[in-house]
């Protein structure tokens, strides 16, 4: 695979990532009202180094359907209310501002590969 291929590929799994966070984090705060609901969340690094390592299975769906559990964990020692659920809005919200700006930080990085080979394309001009 040459270096183009290599860091699109790596670009691609990045924003799939993300956005899988952001579908978990997103779940998240949709069920902060729901009583047992236990915060989950995508252990980034864990994630992205296996993705880079080839193992791929995991951010193949993004969907949250029947099996949740692909690159999701719960999240442990947040403060648990009475009716057993852990969602903290702040934290949350703290994470949705983090993962998008990765998100955005990906989306820079594919236009910037884009602008690379376009100007290969043109002769460098």
């Amino acid at each position: 695979m040459n270096p183009v291929s290599a860091n699109l590929s790596t670009l691609e799994q990045f924003l799939k990532l993300t956005t899988a966070r952001e579908q978990a984090i997103s779940s998240n705060m949709a069920n902060v009202d729901t009583p047992g609901y236990r915060t989950r969340d995508v252990n980034f690094q864990v994630e992205m180094q296996r993705a880079m390592d080839g193992n791929l299975p995991t951010l193949q769906t993004a969907s949250f359907g029947a099996d949740q559990s692909y690159a999701t964990h719960e999240v442990n020692g947040l403060m648990e209310r009475p009716d057993g659920n852990n969602v903290n809005l702040d934290r949350e919200g703290l994470l949705m501002s983090e993962t998008q700006l990765q998100y955005q930080l990906g989306v820079q990085l594919v236009k910037h590969q884009f602008h690379s080979l376009l100007s290969v394309i043109n002769g460098g001009s």
